[in-house]
């Protein structure tokens, strides 16, 4: 079972560092059903081939079955099947756990030598010379091709010395693009099993927080995202009700609306319709903390589909403006709604969009005027905050933060939203006003800001406000006198 990814980015060894795998070296990684090898056929400054060939041992494949985890029924479900089977040459979820396994940082964007690299697009091939593709070549044009790939599947036929007894179920699949690794990889991680549409594993309810991980930024607006959703759960209706429905949310969070009538649902005692939206309070609270701040030059960090950008690019005051996000798809949608290729020339010099992960120190952020993180730090794993923290407030060191967040108390006030849940289905945390107030002064103390503290939205006397605000203030004398020069 094999599968190649090749770059022709200069210097092409950087694959290496984005995969965290030598090119000198083979390496081995022992799994549960096999052995995966990662080697480079290829490795220099022009082209660079990195191999992952799984060896399935079957006694071992068949061995899981008896350890009282239900697995999932595969075409391969017969008496013998467990030895009798194509499970050890074509590719299959098998491979797609491999790939989880052996490259788990490059598929979550991570590299600490290449961090700018690792979110950054570049030239990619990819091979699988056997997949078993129920569905046929067409159905694996129309799963890569949506993604940004162009996609070449040729049928395999069943005996090349005889082809007139037609084509097998497999194909050999190139696909061709330019891509960060770490969206390649999880296209693959996602679309392998749903090409075969057989799991070698039980699939439980933790499969959905893991298919919407890997799926993040591409699976809500695919096409054929119900066909992908009900293949990766291996067909089990209710798992895959649930996530269809998660992803219909962030279809709903991501794409811009008509209007700034509506953004978080209406608290219980709220629902006066000439009353402005929290989503256009929280906007106007941040906007009035950068004119108080005396900014020009401002960073929209997290920017999403760019409701805040719009309004930074009306206000004549910012001369220098730019959005960053982790998330392709959301900074098309911000440059959609920008209207950049419509603005006239000067306008547009003034606005950038770039790729950006706020877990990594990028350069480029270095020295700006301002810095606003809206609704944006409740997205991140709680033990990658210390990464975001350095990389904003420790290397970008801009004069002014401002970070908004939910205050986790006043969700008692929103209809339906029970105990323990979030406000959006990708929050990963929602603090209170207390753990709020103490991460900031954390923060500002160990970074050498002054901080001060408020609430956006109608104050309740028992819970607060449904979002509470930090502006941060830099005391460096160095920067200040920098910016004053």
């Amino acid at each position: 079972m094999l599968l190649t990814l090749t770059t022709t980015h200069r210097p092409a060894t950087d694959l290496g560092y984005l995969l965290v795998k030598h090119p000198d070296r083979v390496q081995s990684f022992d799994l549960p059903a096999g052995v995966a090898h990662v080697f480079y056929p290829e490795a220099d400054d022009a082209r660079c081939t990195a191999a992952l060939l799984l060896d399935i041992d079957p006694q071992r494949l068949g061995a899981g079955r008896g350890r009282g985890r239900k697995q999932a029924a595969t075409p391969e479900s017969f008496t013998l099947g467990q030895y009798v089977n194509d499970r050890a040459y074509a590719a299959s979820s098998l491979l797609s756990s491999a790939l989880s396994s052996v490259f788990r940082s490059a598929l979550r964007g991570e590299s600490r030598d290449r961090p700018e690299l690792a979110g950054t697009a570049i030239p990619l091939e990819v091979r699988v010379p056997v997949l078993r593709c129920r569905g046929g070549a067409d159905l694996a044009v129309r799963l890569f091709t949506p993604l940004g790939w162009t996609v070449t599947a040729t049928p395999v036929p069943l005996d090349e010395q005889h082809p007139d007894w037609g084509d097998s179920r497999y194909v050999d699949l190139l696909l061709t693009g330019t891509l960060r690794v770490a969206d390649a990889l999880n296209h693959l991680y996602v679309l392998l099993p749903v090409l075969d549409d057989a799991k070698h594993y039980w699939v439980a309810p933790d499969e959905i927080d893991k298919l919407l991980r890997a799926g993040a930024g591409w699976l809500a607006d695919h096409p054929e995202r119900g066909l992908i959703t009900r293949r990766y759960l291996a067909h089990r209706r209710a798992l895959a009700g649930q996530a269809l429905a998660r992803l219909a949310e962030l279809r709903l969070a991501d794409e811009p609306p008509a209007d700034d009538s509506v953004d978080e649902a209406a608290p219980t005692q709220q629902r006066d319709g000439a009353r402005a939206s929290l989503a256009v309070r929280r906007r106007e609270a941040v906007l009035s903390a950068l004119a108080a701040s005396g900014a020009s030059r401002v960073l929209d960090l997290g920017c999403g589909g760019g409701a805040l950008l719009t309004a930074l690019a009306a206000d004549r005051r910012y001369a220098e403006i730019v959005g960053t996000d982790v998330s392709t798809h959301a900074l098309t949608l911000a440059a959609r709604r920008l209207r950049l290729d419509r603005l006239p020339e000067r306008q547009r010099d003034r606005i950038r969009l770039w790729q950006s992960a706020l877990t990594y120190r990028d350069d480029r952020l270095r020295g700006w005027d301002a810095a606003v993180l809206m609704e944006v730090i409740e997205h991140v794993d709680p033990p990658r905050l210390p990464a975001l923290e350095d990389a904003v407030l420790g290397h970008a060191r801009p004069g002014t933060v401002v970070v908004t967040t939910p205050n986790a108390e006043y969700n008692v006030r929103y209809e339906g939203l029970g105990a323990g849940r979030f406000r959006h289905a990708d929050h990963r945390f929602e603090w209170t006003r207390a753990e709020f107030a103490e991460w900031v002064t954390r923060v500002a103390d160990t970074y050498g800001y002054t901080a001060v503290l408020s609430g956006v939205g109608d104050d309740d006397p028992e819970v607060g406000s449904p979002t509470q605000m930090a502006v941060l203030t830099s005391t460096d004398k160095a920067w200040k006198e920098e910016t004053t020069r």
